[in-house]
C-alpha cells in the first residue's frame, strides 16, 4: 500500500522566466517614465520662456500661438507618460500574482494573501481537524479570490458535507477549462484589483490585504424603492423651476418685477420638503460607486472574451454575455447616475445648479429606475462572479500542479482507493506519496505506528484530498477513485473551559456524536477518521472502550474509516472482525537519531519509540 515518494512537475521555471520578463519590461518602463518626466519639464519651462519672450519682442499674437504649440505639445506627451505609467502599474501588479503563485507552490505562508477571519464551527464534522480554514489552511492556500463572497464560496464548497456527483463532475469539467487559460484567469485577477489599486490596503511586508466587499451592491439592490414614485415630484419640480426662470427674466426686463421671488420661494420649499427621499438615496450612492467601478471593469473584460470553444465555461457566464443587457452597460450607467448625483460634494456649485433644476431629484428618480430594471438581473451577474471566482482558484491550483489528476467518481459501493496519494500542504521535498484502499472487504483500517512516524499526517492527507475531490479540484495523487461519503473526523479535539468539559468528556461527546451519524442511517455513508482513540483515559479502560466501539462501528455496513492508535492490543481485534485491516507507520534509530521514513505497511506495529524518544532527549527512562 505504500510508494516511494518523487518530485512533482513544477511551474516554478515557468514562473520564475515570467517574473524576469515582467521585471525587465516594468525596468525599462519606468526608464522610459522618468524621460517623460524630463520631457514634460523641458516642454514647461521651455514654452513659458519662449512665450514671455516672443510676448516682449513680437508682440501677444505670435505669442499665443507659440503657447498653444507648447500646450498641445505637453498635453501629447502627457498623455503617453500616463499610458506609460498605467502599464507600470498594471506590471507591478502581475509581478505581485506571480510573486504570489510562487508563494503557493513552495507553501510559503509568508507570502500569501491573509486567510479569512471567520470562526471555525467547532460543531462541524470535520473543520476543525483538516486545517482547511485557518492561517495555514487549505483554503488559504487555494484562494485566489478578490472578493469576500467568492472567498467564503469557496470556504462553503471546503466546508459542505453533502457532496453530489451531478455537481463534482460539472465543476471539474469547468476546472480542466480554467487550467489552461492561466493568462484569462490572471487578467481577470489584474483587472479586479487594478481599480483600487492606489488604494489597497497592505501589510508589513507590503502585499495586498484588502478584499472587495460587494454587500454596498447587494444592499442597494436589496432595499425597497418607495411605493410613492418621484415622477410627480420630478414633474412639479421641474414646472417650478421653469416657472421662476421665466418670471425671473421677466422681471429683469422689468415686465413683471416683484413675481419671482415668490416663485423662486414655492420652488426652495417644495424641493426641502422632499429632501428626505434624496438624502437616503445619497447615503447608499456614496458606497455604490467602487464597487461599481470594479465590477463593470471585470464584467467588461468577460464579455470582450465570449468564452467561444469554451462550452462550460460559457454556459457558466451566460448572464454576463446576453448583447441585450451587458452587466458592464448597466453598470455604466448606475455609476454615470451615482456619479451625478455625487455633485453635492461641491457645495458651491450644488447650489447655483439647484437654483435653476431639481438636479438630485432627476438623477434619484431615474438611479430608482434602473434599479427596479436591474433588481433580478444583478444578484444573478454576481452569484456568477463569485462562482467563478472559487472556480479559478480550484483552476489556479491545478495549473500550478500539473501532477495533480482529477478523481474518478464511482456508484454502487463504497471506495477510496488511491495510488501515491501525497498531503497538498507539505512541500515537495517533505512530501512522501502512500497508497490506500478502503472498500466494502476492507472498510475500517486499524493504524498503527510510533510518535511522529505520520499517523495524523495521513489521516489528514485522506480528509484534505477527500475534499478537493468533492470540490471539482484535482487532488494529490496519481489516481484516485472514490465514492461519495459524508466525512466525520476525531482528530483534534479539545477540553473546554468555558463549557466545563474535560478532554475525555469532549471525546466521548465527539465520538456519540459520529456513532449517531453512523446509526442514523443516511443515503450516503459516512468515511471517519478517528486519531488516538480515548486517549484522555487511563490504558484499562481505554483498551475496553475502544474495543468496544471499534466493533460497533465495524458492524455498520454504512461507515468505512481509519482509526489510529497507539494500543497494539487492539490489532488483535483484525483476528476476529471481519473487513478490519492492520496497517502501520515505523522508524529507525540511526546515530542516535530518529529516522522516519513515512511508508505506510501492511500489519501491526512491530516497535514503539517513546521510551527512545526520552532517551535521546536526556529523560531517565528506568530499567528494562
Amino acid at each position: 500500500m505504500s510508494s516511494k515518494p518523487r518530485q512533482p512537475p513544477s511551474r516554478l521555471l515557468t514562473l520564475e522566466r515570467t517574473i524576469a520578463r515582467l521585471t525587465l519590461h516594468r525596468e525599462q518602463l519606468e526608464s522610459l517614465s522618468r524621460k517623460y518626466w524630463r520631457a514634460r519639464r523641458a516642454i514647461y519651462l521651455t514654452g513659458s520662456l519662449s512665450a514671455l519672450l516672443t510676448w516682449y519682442l513680437a508682440g501677444g499674437t505670435i505669442a499665443l500661438i507659440l503657447g498653444l504649440i507648447f500646450v498641445v505639445l505637453f498635453a501629447g506627451v502627457a498623455t503617453y507618460h500616463n499610458r506609460v505609467r498605467e502599464s507600470i502599474t498594471r506590471h507591478g501588479l502581475m509581478l505581485e500574482i506571480k510573486n504570489v503563485q510562487v508563494a503557493r507552490i513552495n507553501l510559503d505562508w509568508d507570502r500569501l494573501p491573509p486567510a479569512d477571519q471567520s470562526p471555525r464551527e467547532t460543531d462541524h464534522p470535520f473543520e476543525t481537524d483538516l486545517d482547511l480554514t485557518g492561517d495555514r489552511s487549505l483554503h488559504r492556500l487555494l484562494d485566489t479570490a478578490a472578493t469576500t463572497e467568492g472567498s467564503r464560496k469557496l470556504r462553503a464548497w471546503l466546508l459542505n458535507n453533502e457532496p453530489d456527483a451531478s455537481i463534482i463532475k460539472e465543476r471539474q469539467l469547468l476546472v480542466s477549462e480554467l487550467r489552461k487559460l492561466s493568462l484569462f484567469r490572471d487578467k481577470l485577477h489584474l483587472y479586479a484589483v487594478l481599480v483600487s489599486s492606489d488604494s489597497a490596503l497592505r501589510d508589513r511586508k507590503g502585499y495586498r490585504v484588502d478584499r472587495w466587499d460587494s454587500r454596498a451592491l447587494v444592499s442597494w439592490v436589496e432595499h425597497a424603492i418607495p411605493a410613492d414614485s418621484l415622477r410627480p415630484t420630478v414633474i412639479l419640480l421641474s414646472l417650478l423651476a421653469a416657472a421662476h426662470i421665466t418670471l425671473f427674466i421677466l422681471g429683469a426686463l422689468n415686465l413683471l418685477p416683484f413675481i419671482w421671488p415668490f416663485s423662486f420661494l414655492l420652488y426652495i420649499g417644495a424641493m426641502i420638503i422632499k429632501q428626505g427621499r434624496i438624502a437616503t438615496a445619497w447615503g447608499e450612492v456614496q458606497d455604490l460607486e467602487k464597487a461599481l467601478r470594479r465590477f463593470g471593469a471585470v464584467f467588461k473584460y468577460l464579455e470582450s472574451r465570449r468564452c467561444s470553444g469554451l462550452p462550460q465555461l460559457q454556459k457558466l457566464c451566460a448572464p454576463l454575455l446576453d448583447p441585450r443587457k451587458r452587466p458592464s452597460a448597466e453598470l455604466s450607467r448606475i455609476e454615470r447616475m451615482a456619479a451625478a448625483l455625487g455633485l453635492r460634494t461641491n457645495a458651491m456649485l450644488w447650489l447655483i445648479v439647484h437654483a435653476f433644476v431639481p438636479w438630485d431629484f432627476f438623477f434619484t428618480f431615474r438611479l430608482e429606475q434602473l434599479k427596479k430594471e436591474i433588481s433580478q438581473e444583478l444578484p444573478r451577474w454576481l452569484n456568477v462572479w463569485y462562482e467563478l471566482e472559487a472556480l479559478n482558484s480550484l483552476a489556479n491550483l491545478a495549473w500550478l500542479n500539473p501532477h495533480y489528476t482529477f478523481p474518478e467518481i464511482v456508484s454502487g459501493q463504497h471506495l477510496f482507493a488511491a495510488r501515491r496519494l501525497g498531503h497538498p500542504l507539505l512541500k515537495p521535498d517533505h512530501k512522501v506519496c502512500n497508497d490506500v484502499r478502503l472498500d466494502d472487504e476492507t472498510h475500517v483500517v486499524l493504524l498503527t505506528g510510533s510518535n511522529m512516524a505520520g499517523k495524523s499526517t495521513f489521516l489528514r492527507t485522506i480528509g484534505l484530498n477527500l475534499r478537493l475531490a468533492y470540490v471539482g479540484s484535482p487532488v494529490n495523487a496519481d489516481t484516485l477513485q472514490l465514492s461519495l461519503f459524508k466525512l466525520f473526523t476525531c482528530i483534534n479535539v479539545s477540553d473546554s473551559v468555558q463549557d466545563g468539559l474535560s478532554y475525555f468528556y469532549a471525546e466521548v461527546k465527539r465520538l456519540k456524536q459520529l456513532l449517531s451519524a453512523v446509526e442514523a442511517g443516511d443515503e450516503l455513508p459516512i468515511l471517519f477518521m478517528i486519531d488516538e482513540i480515548f486517549r484522555g483515559t487511563n490504558n484499562r479502560e481505554r483498551h475496553i472502550g475502544s474495543g468496544a466501539f471499534i466493533r460497533a462501528l465495524s458492524h455498520r455496513r454504512n461507515a468505512v474509516g481509519l482509526i489510529a492508535t497507539h494500543d497494539l492490543e487492539l490489532t488483535r481485534l483484525a483476528d476476529e472482525i471481519p473487513g478490519l485491516a492492520n496497517f502501520h507507520f515505523c522508524e529507525e534509530v540511526s546515530d542516535g537519531r530518529m529516522v522516519f521514513d513515512y511508508l505506510l505497511r501492511s500489519g501491526p506495529c512491530p516497535t514503539t519509540n517513546a521510551l527512545k524518544i526520552m532517551q535521546i532527549e536526556g529523560l531517565p527512562v528506568g530499567e528494562g
